[in-house]
């Protein structure tokens, strides 16, 4: 998979990506991750990318010609363009896992108030917000999608059974886990874990996961209760 990060600091990237899990996935030629810097794209000596907003308001916007020619240069027909934003879609586990699909992501990485919205409409595919917060530039929020989308890639976690038995995977949060020793200052293993009886355990899991769910994300907790009494039906 190829991932191409449109910035106004190309020198960040990769930063934490190129360290554990992604670096090793890059350095295996399972993934690749370029950045770009956008005022190559401009027209001027300052490489200027932005401009005041039409009507009253704050800040400045990012304009439309340098990242039109930006996007036009990098994209292909098998392109799928990604926009950070705080007004787009939440990024969850389900949309990684769709954009891990794609064979080439294109991020924008957002900056100032935001964007001309001419380019926009015609070169942005889908705007994502990593949450309900504003950061100070898309750079970090492009990071987290490359993290979340590259583990789903095959080949790159260890046990590709990782990546589905997991938190959001299924719509819960993950139950509890435990290694040796099988007793750590008087507090033991559940005993069923050793138990050798994978029906049961995975009925334990299933139990501490909802009651985890229920108790710490009752916003999934309801999604989770709705999509099972559709699928009862």
């Amino acid at each position: 998979m190829k991932i191409d990060i449109l910035t106004l600091f190309p020198e960040i990237f990769p930063g934490p990506l190129g360290e554990s899990i992604v670096g090793r996935a890059m350095k295996n030629e399972l993934l690749e991750i370029r950045a770009f810097d956008l005022r190559n794209y401009t027209d001027d000596a300052r490489g200027t990318v932005d401009d005041k907003p039409y009507g009253p308001g704050p800040g400045m916007l990012m304009k439309p010609e340098p990242l039109t020619r930006a996007v036009e240069d990098l994209a292909t027909p098998d392109t799928f363009v990604v926009m950070t934003s705080p007004r787009g879609v939440v990024f969850n586990q389900h949309l990684a896992r769709e954009l891990s699909k794609r064979e080439h992501l294109l991020i924008v990485c957002g900056h100032y108030e935001g964007v001309d919205e001419r380019a926009l409409s015609t070169l942005i595919d889908l705007e994502v917000s990593i949450g309900d917060y504003v950061l100070t530039s898309g750079n970090l929020a492009a990071m987290v999608m490359c993290d979340a989308v590259s583990r789903l890639l095959p080949g790159v976690l260890g046990a590709d059974q990782s990546s589905e038995d997991e938190s959001f995977t299924e719509g819960l949060l993950e139950y509890p886990q435990y290694t040796r020793p099988p007793e750590f200052r008087a507090m033991k293993v559940p005993e069923i874990l050793s138990s050798g009886d994978h029906a049961k355990i995975a009925a334990w899991r299933r139990g501490k996961a909802e009651q985890l769910t229920r108790e710490r994300r009752p916003d999934l907790w309801e999604k989770y209760c709705a999509q099972r009494s559709q699928e009862s039906k």
